[in-house]
């Protein structure tokens, strides 16, 4: 694997546990370098951490909120 690549993935402990946990990417990344956008979008796919996930949690946050603020009444 190239070493811009692995300091990328050991800076981060998300993507260096993700890459722990599915060590088939590291042969992936090893005969293709390009994949590395891939294997980032499947790391916050799993661990939630895409733009549209946040949203989903804060609106879920916002939803309970105002179901206890509406049986307080």
């Amino acid at each position: 694997m190239e070493l811009f690549l692995q300091k990328k993935i050991l800076d981060t402990p998300k993507m260096y546990q993700y890459l722990k946990e599915n060590s088939y990417w590291i042969k992936y990344l090893n005969r293709n370098p390009d994949l590395y956008k891939e294997f980032q979008s499947k790391m916050k796919e799993l661990y939630h951490e895409r733009a549209t996930d946040k949203l989903s949690d804060a609106i879920d946050n916002i939803d309970l909120i105002s179901s206890v603020l509406s049986s307080l009444r």
